[in-house]
């Protein structure tokens, strides 16, 4: 399983989905078409499966062998249909046409009844559909979770850390876009949604699901948090600069649609914030009439990049990412672990967060300290 723990999930996710597929057909055997065939080919088509690669190596870590090597993998299976929940419903709320280089599920919906249906009544129809299949995305994650055979103490604290994961992403996607209709873009906000959103069900919980597989003790389990919350918000940082910068033959989404859909980063706040203090009108006249523009052209968005390069932004932000790795790694090395396991889930966290090589392993005398809330200078001197 330690030689390809991708594969390893994919199988069971493969054999999960298959029973699924099953029972989908014989209620309905249009519904399995549109709705339960796109959610399983979704999940099993593209992703790095990370968050099942962090519970694996963080129960290996912690010390968990052969004795739940079957549920660890169930439960990492479950994280990859959680996922699809969530990326499927991102989509829509965010008008997304394309995810991972190809259609976006609603999107691929409206296109199939393209020629029986008005665009209008398409494009709603698609909408519908990707809600019901988020829905049954989660409705399958929380399945696999029930039907995990586990020692009555494990199973009680993976069921609450599974419900917490689960209130917790919701809680951070309801930011995100009460964010975009109001164009509020604090940077403690943008902080605060950045980790509910993301960092926590892409890093620190499934790091803690896999301490308690393994029955790590608290101790052990408090630290992984801590080391996922810090490599978590870097991760969801990194991801908000490839959205602005990144080249989209490598991303698999068009550059840009952050800034479209006005989506309240911890990149945009710093740029305003950053303009508000030096009383930068033309940046802040920029930001006002661009951020949150479906119809900004590449031009536009460019004037926005252009804002944030200007503004020190994105310098801000490639600090707070370095900062927060070295950190997060800094504290997993004082972490009792397993150390071929633990070496195993230093570099995937590394990788992670997309540090160099030797992030973290700068010596005891360049201590580095960094608060998740923001300094004076990003929030323009108005805490």
């Amino acid at each position: 399983m330690d030689a390809d723990v991708a594969d390893a999930v994919r199988g069971v996710l493969a054999e999960s989905l298959d029973r699924r597929m099953s029972a989908a057909e014989s209620i309905d055997p249009l519904f399995a078409k549109d709705v339960a065939a796109r959610v399983a080919d979704f999940t099993q088509d593209g992703g790095k499966l990370t968050r099942s690669r962090f519970v694996w190596w963080s129960m290996r870590a912690c010390g968990g062998g052969s004795s739940v090597t079957r549920a660890t993998l169930r439960i990492a299976a479950a994280l990859e249909l959680i996922q699809t929940c969530a990326l499927v419903h991102d989509d829509v709320m965010d008008a997304a046409p394309v995810r991972r280089g190809r259609p976006s599920l609603h999107a691929d919906v409206a296109v199939q009844y393209g020629g029986a249906v008005s665009a209008s009544r398409g494009a709603r129809l698609g909408q519908a559909a990707a809600i019901l299949a988020g829905d049954l995305a989660l409705v399958w994650a929380d399945d696999v979770v029930a039907d995990t055979e586990l020692p009555s103490a494990t199973a009680a604290r993976v069921k609450d850390l599974w419900s917490t994961m689960r209130m917790e992403m919701v809680a951070g996607q309801y930011l995100d876009v009460q964010g975009e209709a109001t164009s509020a873009r604090s940077v403690a906000r943008a902080v605060r949604a950045a980790c509910l959103k993301s960092a926590l069900y892409s890093v620190e919980r499934p790091l803690s699901l896999g301490a308690a597989l393994a029955g790590a003790p608290p101790g052990t389990s408090r630290a992984l948090s801590s080391v996922g919350r810090d490599i978590g918000l870097a991760f969801q940082l990194r991801d908000d600069l490839l959205d602005v910068f990144g080249d989209p033959r490598g991303t698999g989404n068009p550059s840009g649609g952050d800034i479209r859909s006005g989506k309240p980063t911890y990149l945009a706040a710093v740029a305003q914030a950053r303009a508000e203090s030096a009383g930068d009108r033309r940046a802040l006249a920029v930001l006002q009439d661009t951020l949150g523009r479906t119809d900004a052209s590449d031009a536009e968005l460019a004037t926005v990049r252009d804002v944030f390069e200007a503004t020190r932004a994105r310098a801000t932000v490639e600090t707070k990412i370095e900062r927060l790795t070295v950190q997060g790694l800094r504290r997993l090395d004082n972490v009792p672990l397993a150390p071929h396991a633990g070496s195993r889930l230093r570099e995937l966290l590394r990788s992670a967060a997309g540090a160099p090589a030797d992030a973290g392993h700068s010596g005891p005398d360049d201590p580095v300290a960094v608060s998740l809330l923001p300094t004076a200078a990003e929030e323009g001197g108005r805490r």
